[in-house]
């Protein structure tokens, strides 16, 4: 008996950038990210294992090489583990984790932890709301993004207080079905 067919990284990337590119630039989720993403400063780094042991250290070295590198470079990682932590409960716990160990490897105001998991679900909502979609990505990632951007990317946006909630309208009025034709889950892109 042979267990799920692990998913490469060229797979897991093509994926990734599909998501981006149709859900959260698409749909307008993030205003921040079509300027990173049309300038090429996001990184895509990819966790093969399906074991989570050497995530964590793989976590803090692409923060360092995250802060090593002028923004205008890399500003922003995505962390990216398509055969780890399939369960949400499991992947929220180790998002839990990695902030704190960030923060005690110095990162504290200087790098943000994000989170986005395929069965991603916002406390007291149901698994099929739909608003649990501004975090699904189609595997489990890890988003590490520069204080510093965000910071500059809040000020520049006069409402950036009011973005989850047009996204959670925005998704509704979308529906499951809608959200289904955007067709950004495994699998879905060429490599």
């Amino acid at each position: 008996m042979t267990g799920p067919a692990t998913i490469g990284a060229a797979q897991a990337e093509a994926d990734t950038r599909r998501w981006l590119e149709r859900a959260v630039i698409g749909l307008n989720l993030c205003p921040f990210a079509k300027a990173v993403h049309v300038k090429g400063q996001i990184h895509y780094a990819v966790y093969e294992p399906a074991e989570e042991p050497d995530l964590m250290d793989t976590l803090l070295a692409q923060a360092k090489e995250l802060v090593a590198l002028d923004a205008a470079v890399r500003d922003t990682t995505l962390l990216i583990a398509p055969n780890a932590l399939p369960d949400f409960l499991d992947f929220n716990d180790f998002t839990a984790r990695a902030e704190r160990r960030l923060a005690r490897a110095g990162f504290d105001g200087v790098l943000q932890l994000a989170s986005f998991h395929p069965r991603f679900q916002f406390a007291g909502t149901e698994a099929e709301d739909i608003g649990n979609a501004t975090n699904r990505a189609p595997y489990p990632t890890l988003h590490l993004l520069r204080e510093d951007s965000v910071s500059r990317a809040v000020e520049a946006f006069p409402e950036a207080e009011e973005i989850f909630e047009r996204n959670i309208e925005r998704l509704e009025a979308l529906g499951a079905e809608g959200w289904a034709r955007l067709d950004v889950g495994p699998g879905s892109a060429k490599p």
